[in-house]
């Protein structure tokens, strides 16, 4: 029997494997680390190429790709109608704005002031705390208001569904400290909190009032203090009106 002097695996007891089996565990264990990581690495990639747009055109495509999702269609009538009537997509849009000012120099000091108090007249107004500078793919939908509360370092894939009540936080200790990372085409239910640096793969859904602490797998249905997995049918029926992720060439039905 051998004694592990690594903290992080069992904190100095016994090991129950033998000496090489011991070490082969060790490997096993670091394995799943670089894969969790490249997987990280993965999703921040793909969310980084759309969600911090270094051009108008860029942000006008974000910004359409999240009125499709709510009207199935784009243009200056659905815009109105929903920028005047529907308060998650007039977050969502003065968000997005927001964003892109402040990464302009020439911006930051003449648009981006009045266009942050906006953003904060409308966050204590209906409830939703979402920083300008979070990671957010397009199709981003805010299904009801109140209560909504993202951490800026969190990444939200594309096509994502967040309902009232629902959190993604930061864990400040331990091995998962951190913000979550999302996948694309994920459905977060009404008063779910999804906390640390865990991964909800696509098309993965979280059940109303669920605690998750722990990696979703794709296509992964949560529920339940803490979270457990409830079944493999995924978020498919709760998001509708998909956009394609890619968004280079404007904004097209996924």
């Amino acid at each position: 029997m051998c004694i592990q002097r690594d903290q992080r695996l069992d904190k100095g007891r016994k090991c129950v494997f033998s000496r090489r089996n011991c070490w082969r565990a060790r490997a096993f264990c670091v394995a799943l680390q670089h894969g969790a990581a490249s997987r990280e690495r993965r999703l921040t990639n793909h969310t980084a190429e759309t969600a911090r747009p270094h051009s108008f055109r860029q942000i006008r495509v974000l910004i359409a790709s999240d009125l499709y999702r709510y009207a199935g269609a784009t243009g200056i009538g659905p815009f109105l109608r929903h920028y005047l009537f529907t308060p998650g997509f007039k977050y969502s849009t003065v968000m997005r704005l927001c964003g892109y000012l402040k990464r302009r120099r020439a911006l930051r000091w003449t648009l981006y002031p009045p266009f942050k108090l906006l953003l904060l007249r409308y966050r204590y107004k209906y409830g939703i705390a979402i920083p300008e500078y979070t990671r957010i793919g397009p199709g981003f939908f805010i299904n009801r208001f109140g209560n909504i509360m993202v951490n800026g370092d969190a990444v939200i894939g594309a096509n994502c569904n967040i309902t009232h009540g629902a959190m993604l936080g930061q864990m400040n200790r331990g091995p998962k400290a951190g913000s979550p990372i999302l996948g694309d085409d994920v459905f977060l239910a009404a008063g779910c909190k999804v906390i640390g640096r865990i991964h909800l793969g696509d098309r993965s859904a979280v059940g109303a009032n669920a605690v998750v602490t722990k990696d979703v797998p794709e296509d992964g249905v949560v529920g339940g203090i803490p979270a457990k997995l409830l079944s493999t049918n995924g978020s498919e029926g709760y998001i509708n009106r998909r956009v394609n992720p890619d968004i280079s060439k404007g904004v097209r039905p996924g």
